[in-house]
C-alpha cells in the first residue's frame, strides 16, 4: 500500500525539474554524439558507449534516492502544521483570530498572557478593549483593514485589524465546500507602543513655544499714579510677571518699558491652559493707588517649523490679542487659533495720535489711486452706510470718483439713501451692487472696507482680490478669519462704532473737508443706532464725534424721524419680547418673526437691546430665519462675554455686542446655543 501510495506520488514545479536535470542533460549528450559520428565513426561508438553508461548511472541513482526524498518529504509535510501552529502560538507579537462580528475565535499564547483570558475566548473583543466597536472593525468592501490606538493595563497599544478572504484557504479542505467571497475573519495583532508614544510627548513636550506679553494700558495707568511711586509699581508688574512664568520653568526678558519676551516648553503651556492664564487676573490686582488697573495681553506662537516661525506666530497672535481689545492671551499655531480671557472691556485711548497718522496714510493711498470704491458687510446697517458715506465725502474731497458697494438695501437704511439717489448733487454711480463694483475696481483702485474685518462678511469678496490697494477701517474684535495683506488697518474694538472712527479721521484727513448736514446725518445715525442712542459703550470721544457731527450739521431730530419703524416691525419686535425665555435665569432667548419683513434681522438685533431691560437679565440672544439661515444677535451689558460665545458659533464682535450666521433649523439652532451657554457656565464654576 505504501509503495502504491509512493509510486503515484509525483514531483511538481522546479522540484521535479531539479530531479530530472540529468536526463535532461542526456539529451545534450546524444545530439553531441551523433556530431562525433559524423567526424568519426570509432570515435562516435566509443562516446556511445560511454553514453549509455551515464545514462544507466543516472537512472539507477534516481531510482535509488526518490524514495529517500519522497520519504523526506512526507515527514516535512506531516510536521509543516504543527511547526506552523507552533510558531504562532509562540510568537512574541500578541495575535488572535475573531470573526466579522468581533467575536474571538482564538489567540496565541501572548495575547493570553496579556488580556488573561483563554486562547479559546469565546465573547466579543469589545469586552477586552472597550475602544474596539463593531463600527471601528474592517468592513467587506469598504476597508480590508484598520488601526485604532488604546491603553491596556497601563501601556498603550496600537491594534491592527486585517480581513482575511476564507475562499480560497477553507476550499481546499475537504470539511467544507463552495465558500463565498464574503465569508472572512479578522486577524488582530497589537503593538506595544507605550515607549514611542513617551518618548513622542517627551520630544512635544520640550518643543520650544515663543510668547510675547505687552501691558495695554501701561501708560494710562502710570499717569493716575504719583511720580515717586510709578517706579514701584513698575517694579511689583515686573515681578508678578516674572515670578507667574518662573514657576512654569520659563524664561522673562523685558524688551521695552511695556513689553515682554517669554520662553517655554509647551508642557509648560498646557499647565497654563489649565489655569487658564491666571497671570491676566493677578496682573489687575497690583495696586498702589492707581486708578486703573493694569492688564495683560499675551500672544503664544508654537509648533512652527522653525523657531523663527514660533516668533512670527507669536507676533500675529500678539498684533490679535490687541486688535481685540487686550486682557487676553491668544495661542497660534499653523493650523489654529485659540483664545482665553477677554472679559474687560477695552479702556478708550484719550490720545487721538493714532486717529491722525491712519486718516493721513488714507490721504497718500487715496491720493495716488484713481478711484475708490467702499463696501461694509453683507445686509448693510446703518453704521456701515454712515462710515461709507464718511469715507464718500473724503474721496470727493481730494476730487475722486468714489462708489458705494450695496447689493439689498434693508428698510433701515433705505430712508437715508432716498437722500442721495433722489439729490442732484450726487451722481448715479454713487450706489453699485457687486457686478457693477467688479467692473470698476482694478490695481488703480482703493477698496476700502468699513464696519468689518472679515472677507466673507464683506458685500463682495471678490473685490479684495482685484486689487492690492485694500483700507479696513473697523471696531469688532478681530477673530480668525481676517482680510490678508490690507495696506491700512485701523481696527479699534473701543470704538463705540466705525462711523466714530471715521468721524474722527475726517477731522485730520484734510484742512478743507467740509461735510454736508446730510452726511452728517448719516455717520450720526451710525453712531447713534451702535450705542442704542449714546447708552452702550459711549466714551468721551464718542460724543466728541457726535459734536463735529453736529458742528457740521448733523439733525437729531431729523436722523431720529428717518430712523423709526414701521407698524410690522414694531410688532415683530414686540412678539420677540413677549415670547422671549429665561435660560438659567440670566439668558434671554427669543424667536424673531421673520414674515412679511423686509428686513428682520434688523428687527431681531432691536429685539436683542429691548431684552437687556428686563431686571435680571444679562445677556440677551434673539434668532431671526433669514434667506436659509439664522442670524443670531446677541447683547450683554457687562458680567457676560458674547462675543466669546458668538465665536463657537462661527460669528464674533465684541464683549457686549456680538452675532452670528448659522446655516440650520431654528430648533437646532437655539440647542446649539444653549449647549454653549451650558459650557461657558461649567467653565465659570471650574475657575
Amino acid at each position: 500500500m505504501e509503495g502504491t501510495m509512493k509510486d503515484k506520488l509525483k514531483f511538481r514545479g522546479p522540484l521535479k525539474h531539479f530531479i530530472r536535470w540529468p536526463l535532461y542533460l542526456s539529451i545534450f549528450l546524444g545530439i553531441l554524439n551523433i556530431l562525433v559520428y559524423m567526424t568519426d565513426v570509432k570515435a562516435g561508438i566509443l562516446v556511445t558507449i560511454g553514453f549509455l553508461i551515464y545514462i544507466m548511472i543516472a537512472v539507477g541513482l534516481q531510482k535509488y534516492h526518490r524514495p529517500m526524498i519522497l520519504n523526506d518529504l512526507i515527514a516535512f509535510a506531516n510536521q509543516y502544521d504543527v511547526l506552523e501552529r507552533r510558531m504562532l502560538e509562540e510568537l512574541a507579537l500578541p495575535y488572535g483570530i475573531m470573526d466579522m462580528e468581533g467575536r474571538m475565535i482564538w489567540s496565541n499564547k501572548m495575547f493570553s498572557q496579556l488580556t488573561g483570558k483563554d486562547p479559546f475566548y469565546k465573547k466579543n473583543i469589545e469586552t477586552i478593549f472597550p475602544e474596539i466597536t463593531r463600527d471601528k472593525l474592517p468592513v467587506t468592501g469598504k476597508k480590508e483593514t484598520s488601526e485604532i490606538s488604546t491603553e491596556f493595563n497601563g501601556r498603550i497599544y496600537r491594534v491592527s485589524m486585517q480581513r482575511v478572504t476564507m475562499k480560497d484557504v477553507v476550499n481546499h479542505a475537504e470539511v467544507l465546500e463552495n465558500i463565498e467571497n464574503d465569508v472572512s475573519m479578522i486577524a488582530v495583532y497589537l503593538y506595544d507602543e507605550t515607549e514611542l508614544k513617551e518618548y513622542i510627548q517627551k520630544n512635544e513636550d520640550n518643543k520650544l513655544v515663543v510668547a510675547l506679553a505687552y501691558l495695554d494700558n501701561y501708560e494710562e495707568a502710570l499717569e493716575s499714579v504719583e511720580d515717586v511711586r510709578r517706579s514701584l509699581l513698575i517694579a511689583l508688574i515686573d515681578r508678578k510677571i516674572t515670578k507667574y512664568f518662573s514657576n512654569f520653568d520659563g524664561l522673562v526678558r523685558k524688551l521695552e518699558k511695556d513689553k515682554y519676551f517669554l520662553i517655554m516648553r509647551q508642557s509648560s503651556l498646557e499647565a497654563l491652559k489649565e489655569q487658564r492664564f491666571h497671570i491676566l487676573e493677578e496682573v489687575k490686582t497690583v495696586n498702589i493707588g492707581n486708578e486703573m488697573a493694569v492688564t495683560l495681553s499675551i500672544g503664544i506662537g508654537l509648533n512652527g517649523s522653525t523657531y523663527l516661525q514660533n516668533y512670527e506666530y507669536s507676533r500675529t497672535a500678539i498684533e490679535m490679542a490687541l486688535g481685540r481689545g487686550g486682557d487676553q492671551v491668544v495661542i497660534k499655531n499653523e493650523s489654529n487659533i485659540t483664545y482665553f480671557g477677554g472679559k474687560a472691556q477695552q479702556m478708550e485711548k484719550s490720545t487721538r495720535v493714532k486717529a491722525r497718522v491712519k486718516a493721513q496714510a488714507l490721504k497718500e493711498f487715496i491720493s495716488t489711486k484713481d478711484r475708490v470704491v467702499v463696501m461694509g458687510h453683507k445686509i448693510t446697517d446703518v453704521d456701515a452706510l454712515g462710515a461709507a458715506i464718511g469715507i464718500y465725502r473724503a474721496g470727493k474731497t481730494l476730487g475722486k470718483p468714489v462708489h458705494i458697494v450695496v447689493n439689498d438695501p434693508t428698510t433701515s437704511i433705505r430712508p437715508l439713501m432716498a437722500g442721495y439717489m433722489e439729490n442732484p448733487d450726487y451722481e448715479p454711480s454713487m450706489f453699485v451692487d457687486s457686478s457693477q463694483a467688479k467692473e470698476l475696481v482694478d490695481n488703480n483702485t482703493v477698496v476700502v472696507v468699513v464696519d468689518t474685518n472679515k472677507p466673507s462678511y464683506t458685500e463682495c469678496q471678490d473685490l479684495l482680490y482685484l486689487t492690492k490697494t485694500i483700507v479696513v477701517l473697523d471696531h469688532h474684535r478681530r477673530g480668525n478669519e481676517v482680510i490678508e495683506n490690507a495696506v491700512l488697518s485701523y481696527v479699534e474694538p473701543y470704538a463705540s462704532s466705525t462711523c466714530e472712527m471715521v468721524a474722527e479721521i475726517l477731522q485730520y484727513f484734510y484742512d478743507g473737508l467740509r461735510l454736508r448736514s446730510q452726511e452728517a446725518d448719516c455717520i450720526y445715525a451710525g453712531i447713534m443706532i451702535d450705542t442704542n442712542n449714546f447708552t452702550t459703550r459711549a466714551g468721551v470721544r464718542t460724543f466728541e464725534a457726535a459734536a463735529f457731527l453736529r458742528r457740521n450739521g448733523a439733525d437729531v431730530t431729523r436722523v431720529r424721524k428717518m430712523l423709526r419703524d414701521n407698524i410690522d416691525s414694531y410688532k415683530a419686535r414686540a412678539e420677540a419680547v413677549r415670547s422671549a425665555e429665561i435660560y438659567h435665569e440670566c439668558f434671554a432667548i427669543a424667536k424673531c418673526p421673520s414674515e412679511g419683513l423686509e428686513s428682520p434681522t434688523v428687527v431681531g438685533a432691536q429685539a436683542a437691546n429691548e431684552l437687556l431691560n428686563i431686571a435680571g437679565v444679562k445677556a440677551s440672544f434673539v434668532l431671526t430665519s433669514y434667506n436659509n439661515e439664522v442670524y443670531i444677535s446677541a447683547r450683554a451689558i457687562d458680567e457676560v462675554n458674547v462675543q466669546v460665545m458668538m465665536e463657537r458659533m462661527g460669528g464674533g464682535g465684541h464683549l457686549n455686542i456680538a452675532g452670528a450666521q448659522v446655516k440650520d433649523t431654528l430648533e437646532n439652532t437655539e440647542k446649539m446655543l444653549k449647549d454653549i451657554i451650558e459650557q461657558i457656565c461649567q467653565e465659570e464654576e471650574k475657575k
